[in-house]
């Protein structure tokens, strides 16, 4: 697949083929439970701490930047659209924390959150990390779908690193779903099933923001800094206390370092 093919198709597809993509990197994580029945923890906290600290970056360089200087091209009150579009998502995101029924990796059906119900734990633990993978699915529409609306500020590289940067981060996360599932008594397949699933929401977000973005110009940054918003309070509210709770702080910390390195390095090279 070369550049230039990828180049000359239509924002909105070139959303879908990213988000394919960081599903399939979430899928590649999960399929670790075909070799493995359990993952040492401090590998797993630093793994989640590497995913907490790419999701940071990413809604820096990749979303809030990007949409305050789109927005000083139109408006003296280029704060406003970032700001408020970063209040929004973290707010949405919050009140999805408390209707959705989710269970995070490791922790005991007593802490579920959400609205109570019955379901298993396999599907409290999908709708975790699908819970994290819908403010990154609509950041990647977004991003592509500035193309289509001739963003100046936007580029197709810069699209293309907030992709690879989401993709390495789904990789532990897939994991953090499949494995403890495996470890539980649950069949490989199964485990493996309910591990990639996680990751089908985000070529729906994407599709959906990338269009959007297309049909709403003028929402653009407030869309940018709403996923931004979103994936923060996805670090802040879940990724990096899940990451930190058997007590491995330090490396957790040191992967959220390396993480953040790493996106900021992406998007700034290559955008």
């Amino acid at each position: 697949m070369s550049a230039a093919w990828f180049s000359g198709l239509h924002p909105v597809t070139q959303a879908l083929i990213a988000a394919l993509f960081t599903w399939g990197l979430t899928a590649l994580g999960a399929g670790l439970v075909f070799f493995f029945t359990t993952i040492n923890q401090r590998v797993l906290d630093g793994m989640l701490g590497f995913a907490a600290g790419v999701m940071m970056a990413a809604s820096c360089w990749s979303l809030l930047i990007p949409a305050i200087d789109m927005a000083q091209e139109t408006s003296r009150f280029f704060w406003f659209p970032a700001t408020c579009g970063f209040i929004l998502g973290a707010w949405s995101l919050w009140l999805i924390d408390k209707i959705l029924p989710h269970l995070h990796a490791g922790f005991p059906m007593r802490e579920a959150e959400g609205v109570k119900t019955s379901w298993h734990k396999s599907t409290l633990l999908v709708l975790a990390i699908t819970l994290h993978n819908i403010p990154e699915g609509l950041a990647i529409g977004v991003a592509f779908g500035a193309l289509a609306a001739d963003i100046p500020s936007a580029s197709l590289a810069g699209a293309v690193a907030l992709a690879i940067g989401i993709g390495i981060q789904n990789f532990p996360e897939g994991t953090a779903v499949s494995v403890p599932l495996r470890r539980e008594g649950m069949s490989r397949r199964k485990s493996f099933w309910h591990g990639q699933l996680s990751g089908a929401v985000e070529p729906v977000a994407a599709v959906l923001g990338a269009f959007a973005v297309i049909a709403m110009r003028p929402m653009l940054p407030y869309a940018l800094s709403f996923a931004a918003g979103a994936m923060i309070f996805v670090v802040v509210e879940e990724v990096i206390p899940e990451s930190q709770r058997a007590g491995n702080t330090d490396l957790a910390t040191m992967g959220a370092i390396t993480g953040f390195a790493v996106m900021m390095t992406l998007d700034v090279a290559l955008g």
